[in-house]
């Protein structure tokens, strides 16, 4: 069962969701709050499977939650439940550890299919952002890097993870791609996750694409 909470500050909203929620097969929402400190909170007692969190709140803004929630328990997914569509916005949730990003017009269905993404694949974003997202990570890649740190080396194989990662492949299905055990691909996907420093596999894409490891038409 994979256990949800939720963080956000409209009421009628975030009780509705609860119930949808509550109805997708083998998912529990456990927890639901409007105050993002609750929660985090709640979090360093108990443990979560995936956060489901909106951006803009009056006590603690989404940002901060999503950074210390990650701080708390990394092995945590978060996905962004959002209005807001700009490439800034993306960008600073990948920034932050974010496994997902979804507009409130998301449908049902994609958002039952986003949980069990995250909890798969390690991440999972919102089709209808594609643009917004690829302009997030072009804009990554233009800003200045200020850091003098040597660029790590990634072995072709983990270049072959990262790329078949970038197509939305689980573990299993790169495996096989590879004829190798998912085991080999989850030991990899942990190693390369330590050299590059990430949170999840997303820093690892961006940190790729940033070291031109691998291009966004490879995709």
């Amino acid at each position: 069962m994979t256990k949800l909470a939720l963080v956000d500050d409209h009421q009628l909203f975030r009780k509705s969701l609860s119930l949808l929620l509550d109805s997708f097969e083998g998912v529990s929402v456990v927890y639901d709050t409007h105050d993002g400190l609750a929660f985090l909170k709640y979090l360093e007692e108990y443990d979560i499977d995936v956060l489901l969190l909106d951006l803009e709140m009056p006590i603690v803004h989404g940002y901060d939650v999503c950074k210390q929630a990650k701080l708390i328990d990394p092995s945590l997914k978060i996905i962004i439940l959002s209005q807001l569509t700009s490439k800034e916005a993306v960008h600073q949730v990948m920034e932050m550890g974010a496994n997902g990003y979804f507009t409130k017009n998301t449908s049902p269905e994609m958002l039952e299919n986003a949980i069990q993404n995250v909890m798969d694949k390690d991440y999972c974003f919102d089709m209808a952002l594609s643009s917004v997202i690829r302009e997030a990570l072009l804009w990554k890649k233009k800003r200045p890097v200020f850091s003098d740190s040597a660029t790590v080396r990634l072995t072709p194989r983990e270049i072959e993870i990262i790329q078949l990662a970038t197509q939305e492949k689980c573990s299993k299905e790169i495996a096989d791609a590879l004829n190798i055990s998912t085991r080999t691909v989850e030991k990899h996907r942990k190693h390369i996750m330590e050299k590059t420093q990430s949170k999840n596999f997303i820093g690892v894409v961006l940190y790729a694409l940033k070291k031109n490891f691998i291009f966004l038409d490879d995709a």
